[in-house]
């Protein structure tokens, strides 16, 4: 009977080891960098109901909606009305589920709550390079009851720039707004409709800049003057707090533009400390996010080379992440997309791990009869937390070594004498090998530690 290869599923990305070794590695950095700053860990269910899914505008057909889990008693499916309690999706963000756990346990958590959470999320959309239809995401939000205060906008900032600036990528740039601020001078420059506006720049980033000035004319109701000052507005960008002055110069006023000022200053000032060369944070004020719930700063980041992913981290501050009719919760919050950011560099060969096990030691076999004594050695070293495997067979020595090279298994280990390793030339005493360098020294399995970047695969970045 022939066999057929299976097909990729499109959209459903798997890695291989190395790639694996290194999320792994970049997930247990920003996990301890986000404990570092106290954030508490928390995991939500993966369906909720596709009403629930629905309430802020999204389209449904990103919802992978779960129908066996609504098949009737005679195992029919009931369907996927969105307004049928029983119809439940998989989440396709960590935010909508998020603001129903805050709702859920209100009474059991202690405000301001700081939490991040990775996870899966699942998203029907087109797939292409950075968006895919399951993908990993890592959230940070700080939520409180009834009201927010401002500084937490700029701890957020500085935690999630703390948390990238760790990692290694190419150079990053955050890039931070603030809707007070463009929603003040749409405002104070007479737009007749500022979410339209809004929703025209946004655009910016993907239309060249005469079409998005039709658009503000055709779509938003400008006149040609005041589609010029928005795009004049969306040229400004700086890495200190000079983009005040410039914004000021553009000669609109509004109450609430100097508020959006206040705040978006108060942030790039916020973040001087972690800005590095390979991290840039910057106004910028092009950016607008689409999403109507953010109400005050916005985040996005853009990585060095791969523009053409759009941000791969972004977010913002949303005045009611949720209501239970008494009580408003609002939060901000930045969402890191993993996959998006790491599948590009495995892809074009950037990123990779320096071995594709975990393993640090391979303890060699001299023949079948010492496989209990190497069994062993092989618990000794894991007892002081060395990974450390068994060779399979007992080949010579040399296929033994070499098996370990084609793994990266850094150190092969000769357990110490018996008969039948006298007699193939073994080493009489214990001796481990760094089969890199071809230092071979006398070793005790109860002593012998290897270098602390040995213990782990390392990850290693391919410099443009």
């Amino acid at each position: 009977m022939s066999v057929t290869k299976p097909t990729p599923l499109s959209g459903f990305p798997e890695l291989l080891p190395a790639e694996r070794a290194v999320e792994q590695q970049v997930l247990d950095q920003l996990r301890a960098t986000f404990e570092l700053h106290g954030f508490a860990n928390v995991e939500t269910r993966a369906a909720e109901p596709l009403s629930q899914l629905l309430r802020k505008g999204e389209i449904d057909k990103e919802v992978y909606i779960l129908r066996r889990l609504q098949a009737g008693e005679d195992g029919e499916d009931s369907g996927g009305d969105a307004g049928d309690p029983n119809t439940l999706g998989l989440h396709f963000d960590l935010t909508v589920p998020f603001a129903r756990y805050v709702l859920e346990n209100a009474g059991k958590l202690d405000f301001p709550f700081r939490r991040y959470q990775i996870q899966k999320v699942w998203r029907g959309e087109r797939p292409q390079e950075g968006r895919y239809r399951e993908f990993t995401q890592a959230d940070i939000d700080v939520v409180a009851a009834g009201e927010l205060p401002f500084h937490h906008d700029v701890e957020v900032a500085r935690v999630m720039a703390e948390a990238l600036s760790r990692l290694p990528l190419p150079p990053l740039r955050l890039q931070i707004n603030n809707r007070k601020l463009i929603e003040g001078f749409y405002r104070g420059l007479g737009a007749p409709d500022v979410a339209s506006v809004m929703r025209v720049v946004d655009k910016i980033d993907k239309v060249p800049a005469d079409i998005v000035a039709t658009m503000l004319v055709n779509e938003a109701g400008l006149s040609d003057d005041q589609a010029k000052q928005c795009l004049a507005l969306a040229e400004i960008r700086s890495s200190d707090s000079s983009f005040v002055e410039r914004v000021r110069a553009l000669g609109v006023e509004d109450e609430l533009l100097e508020t959006g000022l206040q705040e978006l200053a108060t942030v790039i000032s916020g973040c001087a400390g972690v800005a590095t060369e390979r991290f840039v944070v910057e106004a910028d004020l092009r950016i607008a996010r689409g999403l109507d719930y953010y109400t005050g700063t916005v985040f996005e980041t853009r990585m060095a080379g791969f523009e053409s992913l759009g941000s791969i981290c972004s977010g913002g501050r949303y005045d009611s992440l949720a209501n239970d009719g008494r009580t408003s919760y609002p939060g901000v919050g930045i969402s890191l997309g993993v996959t998006r950011l790491l599948t590009p560099l495995f892809t074009r060969k950037k990123l990779t791990a320096s071995r594709s096990v975990p393993s640090a030691v391979l303890v060699a076999l001299p023949d079948e009869g010492s496989r209990e004594q190497c069994i062993v050695i092989a618990a000794q070293l894991r007892a002081r937390g060395i990974p450390t495997e068994v060779a399979v067979s007992a080949q010579k020595y040399g296929k033994q070594i070499r098996y370990a090279e084609r793994r990266g298994i850094p150190y092969v280990w000769f357990p110490a004498d018996s008969d039948s390793a006298a007699e193939s030339g073994a080493p009489i005493g214990h001796q481990v090998k760094d089969i890199r360098s071809g230092d071979q020294l006398d070793a005790d399995p109860q002593t012998w530690t290897p270098p602390a970047e040995d213990l782990r695969p390392q990850v290693v970045r391919s410099e443009p």
